[in-house]
């Protein structure tokens, strides 16, 4: 590290121990009230900054990267995900930009699962019914849902994340398949059942669980037409991104009965989402909760700091996307 600290603009407010960490290296200039900044409140924060520490709720954009003052030599993201910085802009200005993988799949693997339980038992139902004092006693056909055990569970996506899901949904007896750009090692497949395309997955479904990265081509990719592949009364499980569903087609599957139920962590537009997921009862909705958790923020933060450390030693970062 320089004997001077290197100028660090921290975009939003972030767990005590990373603070903790990153005012001992850098000079700090922290959001304690955790404002989201507009653009141009973000390019004027970041004037003699060495280095920015962003999350996905800033959108560096071609036209934002290319605004940003020339001091800054380095972006590290505090999310797996980047697909709301342009890569292209960053390595055309001569910016680095790492992220934070590996960290994280537990704890999004885990709240997946609680999709799929809290989905497939209507779990939302019975939540609210218990709370609002509605509820009368126990009856033979009272909240009757889904089984998850021995079903079918389709990954869409087997990265790290989707690996995780598969590990925990066989405690379940469920039989996995999946799709992926490419096959995996028969030695890691661990017995799933591989489909070359979404089409080809999507009649084995009895779940659905998403794991694939958010790009042109997955935009609303699961749509009526593929939502017809499934089978009827087959339930959706979301904790990738929301730009993957077609909220519209999904809405009215989800009405219809030919989707069965809904688990969603993850929506187009968030915070601002389609209004008409609230109506359903069939839906149990988190608001982007996958990776909170103590241990897996802080190793996030943690992961950001490595490569901020490392860049400035003059090595590469670890997580050096461009």
């Amino acid at each position: 590290m320089p004997n001077t600290p290197p100028s660090l603009l921290v975009t939003r407010a972030m767990p005590r121990d990373v603070i903790s960490r990153l005012t001992r290296s850098y000079e700090a200039r922290l959001n304690d009230d955790d404002t989201l900044w507009s653009r141009e409140e973000l390019l004027e924060r970041a004037a003699g900054c060495a280095a920015i520490l962003c999350t996905s709720t800033e959108k560096m954009d071609a036209d934002t990267i290319a605004a940003l003052p020339d001091e800054v030599k380095i972006i590290a993201t505090y999310s797996v995900g980047f697909e709301h910085i342009d890569l292209t802009a960053a390595k055309d200005k001569g910016i680095v930009v790492t992220n934070t993988p590996d960290v994280l799949t537990n704890a999004t693997a885990d709240v997946a699962m609680l999709l799929i339980l809290a989905a497939a038992r209507r779990a939302y139902e019975g939540e609210r019914l218990v709370r609002e004092d509605k509820w009368t006693g126990w009856k033979p056909n009272f909240l009757v849902g889904t089984e998850v055990t021995g079903k079918r569970l389709g990954i869409f996506g087997m990265g790290r994340i989707g690996e995780a899901v598969a590990r925990r949904a066989r405690g379940f007896d469920m039989t996995i398949h999946y799709s992926k750009r490419q096959r995996l090692p028969a030695s890691q497949e661990q017995g799933a059942i591989y489909h070359e395309t979404l089409e080809a997955l999507l009649p084995h479904c009895d779940f659905l669980s998403i794991h694939c990265p958010a790009t042109p081509e997955t935009h609303h990719v699961l749509d009526r037409d593929h939502l017809a592949l499934m089978p009827d009364g087959a339930i959706v499980v979301n904790t990738a991104r929301g730009t993957i569903v077609d909220d519209a087609a999904l809405i009215d599957a989800l009405k219809s009965g030919k989707i069965a139920a809904a688990g969603l962590d993850v929506f187009e537009n968030e915070p601002k989402i389609n209004p008409a997921y609230r109506d359903l009862p069939n839906t149990f909705l988190l608001p982007h909760v996958g990776s909170a958790t103590v241990e897996t923020r802080n190793a996030m933060g943690f992961k950001c700091l490595d490569n901020l450390d490392a860049f400035f030693r003059g090595d590469s970062p670890p997580d050096r996307l461009v």
